[in-house]
């Protein structure tokens, strides 16, 4: 098998359906008989110089794929097979490799150190491949190596150190690759090939030289290289050194004072007359700076403590520099830019930094920005007044209202006055500024706005005119609109003054949703998600005639696109998005109509016709259907309450698929959520359900396949589950409890330092209590002795929870909660539990003294439960 694998490698590149078909299925044979043999032969192929280079660049890009792959379950399962290999076949395939980095063939190298850096990612965590760094170091050092090599050499090294920790090597491997690496770098020693292989894995391996820049002298000829690289002849070493510089800037800014006057001339003189790729790094560093200093402005001053970085203010000191460099990127606009959200260039990177440093300096930029608005907005070159607009909305987050008041009151006429510019390009960023206006500057409930009643009328028949505008410009009018809205939130009587429009405003926003030109921008969706807000924040005192009158109008759309004629998949996804958007809608106007007793009924005479609706939809298979129509029907559940139960038998099977998508696993975790809003809604009348529910959501939780997010949830739903059927909920306490009891296993191995494992940790935790709270106050009244001996695993629980002092707030809250039923469900029986756990007095005292209200308040109550159980 092993002399046909050319054969098959250059048949799967065949024109040929037929021949190409018959080659992967052969390929695939070959793998599943004899994995060993089969990377064995791959690797022969792509170290063999003789063999065709399009059969070496696919045995590389298989055996690469053999090792590693994007989906964590297939990759771990991957990384098993790997290890399941015998050590002598493991070491000839190692060795072929470390001989292909010195081929002749650039692209069997290049894949090669790919494929190393794999391996390197799977061993070196296990101490398995201790030889491979000074293998490579040797590539360098040795003076018969060819520049190819060393090349190659670097870019492996490069992308070990991206695959691995800096936890995986010891300090003198760290001295040593960053040595081979910095030299690398050198003009004077090396090709340009290798000072980009050199610089690009330097950029890999900032994270490791943490040791390296606490000593002066090591950092210094660190940053004198990268300064260096940033001049270089080649373009595309400069870019790679100012990314390095970004790096830097956001790992190591303690450490830069030293070299900031060099920096700004570098980034300076990019900025001004360099490629647009390495002026885009250039700014990208003051952007890195501005998002350190934010950071410590924002968490610094909560955090006391000696070990707190110092705010060395960079931004401040390089202000009436640094600002004008930025407002002259913005005069650098494409012709064409407004039409590509996706496009990126130095005008929106300049207003992007531009922005941050707003936020980061405060009012001190306002004079310096003012001047170039004021000269810019009323020129004749429309690049003039785009960018002094663009300056204008860039500066508004970060000054206090009180700066910024006087400014925007003054120029929002002109602002309203720009929307009718014969530019295209200044009407977009002038929308985009005015929905800048109205998200900051726009909050009636706090005591300020730009809008009153003297000037709404005005600006909403500007708004009104644009949104007719081309589909860009549509797009931006929609969320200027929709910020609008969502200011008279919580506003109590202010709300009023948007009630007469709100009519045609929703006309409007339909009427702009039905437009054809608008799929390129996203303009529907725009349109849908303002819509949904402007009905959110509505005052349905006043609005709900209007929005009982919109209820038949989309439930018409809805079943209109359910007769849409599908001949392609693009026919079938343009149905699923406007689904997706008018499920939404419908869910927000249930949730509306059903939030007072007097407009329910509303909803309730259509549920029939409604729950219809969203059943049909269930048919199309598109998966943010799914999700848009189950996050309605949780919605019409709460409407409906007990009266629910004429649905459910209709429904139930399309829960059944929710709870087994583990492929979408938001439609997963959604479904889980209706499952709690039905048990809400029924009560005990779930309970003919909950046989096939909770036997699903104990397959979810103990699948490796489902994406771990799901799993809290579905903790919280054994909660609902247990208040809604009460003392039924026994038979289901042997399986999910322990499951419970497990998992609470798990949240004490979190490792402190993994950020996004210790956000699910705390999601685990609390959901946990939540479960635990649920199904305590479900036996309450009836059978409370069915938990009396998981009592003290969930005490010893909650006080493992009570020594992280690193725990989330949430987590507190549910952590008190739990222990509150539990000494109220179980009474005198938790005495002795409470009596030899004492922690609880410590933790009551800790939370009484807090400053959230919702936590003193849960605390006393859990106080009073634990006192009226002591002296019992």
């Amino acid at each position: 098998m092993a002399l046909e694998i050319t054969q098959f490698l250059l048949a799967a590149q065949s024109p040929d359906a037929s021949v190409r078909t018959e080659a992967e299925a052969n390929l695939s044979r070959f793998q599943e008989q004899n994995l060993p043999s089969f990377l064995l032969s791959l690797s022969v192929e792509l170290a063999n110089n003789e063999k065709p280079i399009e059969s070496r660049r696919l045995a590389g890009i298989v055996l690469k794929n053999s090792l590693d792959a994007k989906d964590a379950v297939r990759k771990d399962y991957l990384v098993q097979k790997w290890m399941e290999i015998d050590i002598s076949i493991k070491s000839q395939i190692k060795d072929l490799l470390l001989r292909t980095l010195g081929s002749a063939a650039t692209e069997a190298r290049h894949t090669s150190a790919q494929v190393i850096a794999k391996i390197a990612s799977i061993e070196i965590p296990k101490k398995q491949w201790p030889d491979l760094i000074g293998s490579l170091l040797t590539n360098m050092t040795e003076p018969d190596r060819s520049a190819s090599l060393k090349q190659a050499t670097l870019e492996t090294l490069g992308y070990v150190c991206e695959e691995i920790s800096h936890e995986d090597l010891v300090q003198d491997e760290v001295n040593a690759v960053l040595t081979a690496v910095v030299q690398g770098m050198n003009l004077a020693e090396h090709s340009p090939e290798i000072r980009l292989a050199a610089t690009k894995a330097l950029y890999n391996a900032l994270d490791f030289a943490q040791t390296n820049f606490e000593n002066d002298m090591e950092r210094n000829y660190i940053m004198k290289m990268v300064c260096e690289t940033a001049i270089s002849k080649e373009v595309e070493i400069r870019q790679v050194a100012f990314e390095c510089l970004v790096s830097i800037a956001s790992t190591y800014y303690e450490k830069l004072e030293p070299y900031m006057q060099a920096i700004f001339e570098l980034t300076s003189n990019a900025v001004k007359g360099d490629e647009e790729a390495v002026a885009l790094q250039a700014i990208e560093f003051w952007s890195s700076i501005c998002d350190e200093e934010i950071e410590l402005q924002e968490y610094g001053s909560a955090e006391s403590g000696d070990s707190e970085p110092p705010h060395s203010r960079f931004i401040e000191k390089a202000l009436s520099s640094l600002v004008p460099m930025l407002l002259e990127t913005l005069l650098k606009q494409e012709e064409d830019q407004d039409q590509d959200d996706s496009v990126w260039n130095l005008s929106m990177a300049g207003g992007t930094c531009l922005g941050l440093v707003a936020r980061t300096v405060g009012d001190s930029i306002v004079p310096l920005v003012m001047p170039f608005v004021e000269a810019n907005i009323v020129k004749p070159d429309w690049h003039c007044r785009e960018a002094a607009t663009y300056a204008f909305g860039s500066i508004l987050e970060g000054p206090t209202i009180d700066k910024l008041s006087p400014l925007v009151h003054a120029g929002l006429d002109f602002l309203l006055k720009e929307m009718k510019d014969e530019n295209n390009h200044v009407r977009d960023t002038t929308a985009w500024t005015l929905s800048r206006i109205f998200e900051l500057l726009h909050c009636p409930a706090s005591g300020f706005s730009v809008i009153s009643s003297e000037n709404i009328r005005q600006i909403l028949g500007v708004l009104m005119d644009s949104i007719n505008d081309t589909p860009n410009v549509s797009e931006k009018v929609c969320g200027a609109i929709y910020y609008l809205a969502q200011g008279y939130e919580d506003a109590g009587p202010s709300s009023s003054l948007l009630t007469p429009f709100l009519t045609d405003i929703i006309t409007y926003l339909i009427r702009t949703a039905d437009r054809t030109d608008g799929g390129d921008s996203k303009l529907r969706s725009s349109a849908y998600e303002t819509l949904n807000e402007v009905v959110r924040c509505s005052n349905v005192a006043e609005t709900s005639n209007i929005i009982e009158h919109l209820l038949p109008v989309i439930m018409n759309k809805l079943e209109q696109t359910l007769q849409l004629q599908i001949l392609s998949t693009d026919d079938r996804e343009k149905q699923g998005d406007l689904q997706a958007s008018l499920c939404g809608v419908l869910q927000v106007i249930i949730q509306k109509l059903s939030s007072t007793d007097e407009t329910k009924p509303i909803i309730l005479r259509e549920a029939d016709k409604i729950m219809t609706l969203f059943l049909r939809v269930f048919a199309c298979r598109s998966s943010t259907v799914h999700e848009e129509a189950m996050l309605a029907i949780g919605a019409l559940a709460y409407a409906c309450g007990p009266n629910f139960e004429n649905y459910m038998r209709e429904f139930y099977p399309y829960l059944e698929m929710g709870l087994q998508n583990f492929e979408e696993y938001q439609v997963c975790s959604i479904t889980v959520g209706v499952v709690g809003d039905i048990c809400r809604a029924l009560d005990d009348k779930v309970l003919q359900f909950c046989d096939g529910i909770m036997k699903l959501l104990l397959n979810d939780l103990g699948s490796n396949e489902l994406h771990r997010s799901v799993k809290p949830p579905i903790f919280s739903c054994f909660g609902d589950i247990a208040l809604a059927i009460g003392e039924h909920f026994e038979r289901y306490v042997p399986y999910a409890v322990p499951a419970m009891q497990q998992a609470s296993q798990i949240c004490a191995k979190i490792d402190v330092n993994d950020e996004e494992f210790m956000e699910y940790g705390n999601q685990l935790r609390r959901s946990i209590f939540e479960a635990y709270s649920g199904i305590l106050q479900g036996f309450k009244n009836s059978k409370p002795e069915v938990m009396l001996p998981h009592a003290a695993h969930l005490l010893q629980f909650i006080e493992l929870v009570f020594l992280d002092r690193e725990r989330d707030e949430s987590v507190t809250k549910a952590a008190v909660a739990v222990m509150g039923d539990l000494a109220d469900a179980l009474g005198s029986n938790t005495k002795l539990l409470f009596r030899d756990r004492a922690f609880y007095v410590e933790f009551l005292g800790e939370c009484l003294q807090s400053d959230d209200e919702q936590l003193k308040e849960t605390a006393t109550w859990t106080q009073g439960m634990i006192g009226r159980v002591m002296v019992s």
